[in-house]
């Protein structure tokens, strides 16, 4: 039998021992060496109560309590049968009874009641009273734990893993207290027991050697009364020991050393005091009357402990060479410096060396803002976006910022130091450096900080550098959605929607459609500024479309025409939605012209023609935005897909959707342009 199985049962046969000795006599040697076992079982629990970190590590301590108290009444049990029935409880309850206490029957029961008085109305009234607030401070502050979780899960600071385990342990601690604060009345009722047990021995002890043996009551002491005090003792001492645990585990607070280690520490942190207390105890050897030897052994001792504890913050040879150790893996040279230093970071913002002040503790708040910016960010296109690596680069100008996606530079911007941005029309009269806002394009200047309400007095929009930095980051990650999404991800996403609407992912995944086609669809969409939140709703529309095959435009159609209502709503603007709309004949033109190649759909008409009729949206979509307006171009669903290639690179901003997107949703259509530029498109 190996050992695991071998531990599965070693706990019920324990209990059943436990049950049989309180029924079964057994020989005075098997008692004694239960007996034995007991007291070790006692001291054990106590070093292993001094040895953990925190309570949690010996979490099984209260169900431990319980079988040792149990196993101890059941030791008195069978020690008070063999007692009364033949006036002989083996040699250990015998040496306790003539060896420990002299003999005598009154400094026996003085032992014994001072134990019962240290254990019940010191040690075991104070673990109690901790026990019972450490639950109810526990399972009050679990609540805010678990809120601190999430947080710091959508901060994304830990992953889901790692929240799922810091849940488990704020649950477990709540469950580990509770059941210390009952576990704690388990010591309690043995200290009143032992007290009941020990009294009804003494009298039907005395009683049994008087009337059924006929002994002289002086006989019916030393051979029964004396045996029950020693029986008492016995089980006492390990009573007192399991009363110290539950103190030592119930008032211990959770740190990175055990509690020797921490005992060391602390006193070795207040060594003054030490030597203080030294020189008062050998202040105390020179007064009159006073035993000279022990006041000097015991200040001598204190002075000699200040001078050996180690000083706080010392390292020992373990720490040393874990020091060393470390040092010599993070050589420049070493393989895993190399591995850690070629590793392509998904999203990196690295900074000029004048705008680390951005990311100092001492001020910056840049961290929390990217922090805040991934929750953000999350809750609106439906993706979690990368952990940003955030450092300085030598190589990097001056002010100047850098955003890099995989490795390559996608963005790059200007914050001088100690400046802000004022973006208006009348600064001319301010000092500063001329700047463009980075999202859209506008004209501003980089100001003096301390001119801010000059600034804003004349009219002009002021913005901080690290709101310009992380507005600039929010555009790009938005922008570059897709590049971000990886397969690992996409499969964390299938996971999530798996939990809750199983027969949706299987019925996809991977009997129609692989992860890296799933990736590639969601890839699309978030190109083309789609959220990807509703992921039950897209697998569910490329269920029955993957069936006809796996074609990408058919895809992400169809998926796009499960989303509509969601895209155009994001889309409008207070409830309306701005639209360009297709003359019917150039519209039937462009629909007659699309041709089927093996890059998706596209528009087989001359280049004079195309750039005629991308000229012409360009134009309507500006016209339109410099009225206030956010136009969306649309189209029939079949041109849709041709018709976004073909505008995208030209008016990026313009969302195009089919008329199925339009409708089902509660915002009103309001045409604001008909592309009818006259223009002779031949098919």
């Amino acid at each position: 039998m190996n050992s695991r199985r071998l531990s599965q049962f070693a706990v019920p046969a324990g209990v059943i021992m436990i049950i049989v000795l309180m029924v079964v006599p057994m020989p005075t040697f098997l008692l004694d060496l239960f007996i034995v076992l007991n007291i070790a079982l006692a001291l054990l629990i106590v070093l292993i109560s001094m040895q953990v970190r925190k309570p949690l590590e010996f979490s099984v301590f209260p169900s431990i309590l319980l079988l040792a108290t149990l196993f101890r009444l059941a030791l008195n049990i069978s020690a008070t049968r063999l007692v009364l029935l033949d006036g002989d409880a083996g040699a250990v309850i015998g040496a306790f009874g003539h060896a420990v206490v002299g003999g005598s029957l009154v400094v026996g029961l003085v032992v014994f009641f001072i134990l019962i008085v240290i254990q019940f109305a010191v040690i075991t009234n104070g673990a109690g009273r901790v026990a019972e607030v450490g639950a109810r401070f526990t399972l009050d502050a679990m609540p805010g734990k678990q809120m601190a979780i999430d947080a710091d899960l959508n901060a994304g600071l830990i992953d889901e893993p790692e929240a799922r385990k810091r849940r488990a342990e704020v649950t477990a601690e709540a469950d580990f207290y509770g059941a210390m604060d009952g576990a704690s009345k388990f010591v309690k009722g043995d200290a009143i027991a032992a007290v009941v047990i020990t009294l009804i021995n003494l009298i039907g002890g005395f009683s049994v050697g008087l009337i059924q043996k006929g002994m002289s009551p002086t006989d019916a002491i030393n051979s029964y009364s004396l045996l029950t005090v020693g029986d008492g003792l016995v089980s006492q001492i390990p009573a007192l020991l399991l009363s110290v645990a539950t103190g030592l585990i119930v008032t211990r607070a959770a740190g990175d050393q055990n509690m020797g280690s921490l005992v060391t520490s602390q006193f070795g942190a207040n060594r003054m005091a030490m030597r203080i207390g030294g020189v008062a105890l050998l202040g105390l050897a020179l007064m009159p009357n006073m035993p000279m030897l022990p006041f000097l052994l015991v200040g001598g001792g204190l002075l000699f402990a200040s001078s050996r504890v180690p000083k706080p913050g010392a390292e020992t040879p373990e720490t040393d060479a874990e020091t060393a150790e470390s040092t010599e893996l993070a050589a420049p040279d070493a393989t895993e410096t190399l591995i850690a230093e070629m590793r392509v970071d998904p999203l990196e913002l690295a900074l000029a060396t004048d705008l680390v002040d951005l990311v100092d503790a001492a001020g910056g708040d840049l961290l929390d803002r990217v922090r805040a910016l991934r929750r953000k960010i999350a809750l609106e296109l439906g993706v979690v976006m990368p952990p940003v690596r955030t450092r300085d680069d030598l190589d990097l100008p001056l002010s100047s910022y850098v955003i890099r996606i995989n490795g390559a530079d996608v963005a790059r911007g200007f914050a001088p130091p100690g400046t802000v941005l004022a973006i208006g029309d009348d600064l001319a009269a301010l000092p500063g450096r001329e700047g463009t806002e980075p999202v859209f394009g506008l004209a501003g200047k980089w100001i003096p900080a301390e001119l801010r309400h000059q600034a804003e007095a004349l009219g002009a929009t002021v913005v901080d550098r690290a709101s310009v930095l992380v507005t600039h980051l929010a555009e790009v990650t938005r922008t570059h959605a897709g590049r971000l999404l990886g397969r690992e991800n996409v499969r964390q996403l299938t996971d999530v929607v798996r939990r809750t609407h199983p027969i949706v992912v299987e019925e996809l995944t991977p009997a129609l459609l692989s992860l890296g086609e799933i990736q590639r669809v969601l890839h699309r969409l978030l190109d083309e500024g789609v959220p990807i939140r509703d992921l039950v709703g897209i697998y569910e529309a490329l269920s029955p479309a993957a069936k006809s095959g796996a074609d990408l435009d058919r895809l992400v159609e169809a998926a796009r025409s499960a989303l509509g209502p969601a895209i155009a709503a994001r889309l409008a603007v207070d409830g309306v939605l701005s639209v360009i709309t297709l003359d019917p004949r150039v519209e039937q033109i462009l629909l007659e012209s699309v041709r089927v190649t093996d890059q998706g759909d596209r528009l087989a008409i001359d280049t004079q023609s195309l750039e005629a009729l991308v000229g012409d949206i360009a134009d309507l979509s500006s016209r339109a935005e410099s009225q206030g307006y956010a136009p969306v171009l649309a189209c029939a669903p079949r041109l849709r897909t041709p018709l976004y290639r073909l505008v995208h690179a030209a008016v990026p901003r313009l969302a195009v959707l089919s008329y199925s997107e339009l409708s089902g949703g509660t915002h009103r259509i309001e045409t604001v342009g008909v592309v009818n530029s006259g223009y002779t498109l031949a098919a």
